[in-house]
């Protein structure tokens, strides 16, 4: 048994917040964490942000929602807010992960036309049912990216093995550090390698730290590709 990583898309209609989203405009979201109690409510906690709507504005909208049951404030930075929220409606998907299959939402973004979800599920047979389940329920669970686990650490961010250690080996040096502590020179003498070498190892593993952790649902590369 292998675990699986997966990048999915599912319309904003099939999910929570959707009535939001329809009279917000601008409405952005990102799952922090989410916790599913049972089968018929989970509670996430989730940033919102919106360029167009006050604070006030979109938490009158977020409480006719029909898909949230709670909502309470527990940050506010001005320009976005973290709420924790129970959601009681349009998370039959959700269900189907983390109660049924027992996966867990790594992450996870929302707007008024998807959300993109990356999701860890303890097997590649959970996520075969998780995508049978949506499509006998008429749910859509359009899948992106899969990441093997079995393949190593590229799984993780979608990063090689030879990226993973320049990165770790960048960090606990103090390549990151400002001042830097140590040069690619240096990572290069460490790993008896060249300067070109670890340049295009750094690039390229920043690039996939950034695809992959950051821009999630934008086109991140498919490590299975590479």
């Amino acid at each position: 048994m292998t675990a699986t990583v997966v990048e999915v898309k599912i319309p904003a209609t099939q999910f929570a917040l959707s009535q939001s989203f329809s009279e917000l405009e601008g409405l952005k979201c990102e799952i922090e964490r989410i916790v599913a109690d049972d089968d018929s409510h989970v509670m996430p906690f989730v940033w919102v942000s919106s360029d167009e709507n006050t604070r006030e504005e979109i938490e009158s909208v977020l409480g006719k929602d029909s898909s949230v049951e709670t909502i309470d404030l527990l940050a506010d930075l001005d320009e976005e807010w973290l709420y924790q929220m129970e959601w009681i409606n349009q998370i039959e998907t959700l269900v189907q992960i983390l109660v049924t299959e027992q996966g867990t939402i790594l992450a996870a973004t929302g707007d008024d036309r998807w959300w993109n979800l990356r999701i860890l599920f303890p097997d590649r047979e959970a996520l075969s049912r998780t995508h049978e389940y949506c499509e006998e329920n008429g749910l859509t669970l359009e899948i992106l990216n899969i990441y093997h686990l079995d393949k190593g650490r590229q799984g993780r961010f979608g990063l090689t093995d030879d990226q993973q250690d320049i990165l770790t080996l960048a960090h606990e040096h103090g390549y990151y550090q400002i001042p830097r502590e140590s040069t690619a020179n240096d990572l290069a003498d460490e790993l008896d390698i060249s300067h070109q070498a670890v340049s295009e190892r750094l690039r390229r593993g920043h690039e996939s730290l950034v695809k992959n952790a950051l821009i999630l649902g934008q086109g991140a590369d498919d490590p299975d590709k590479k």
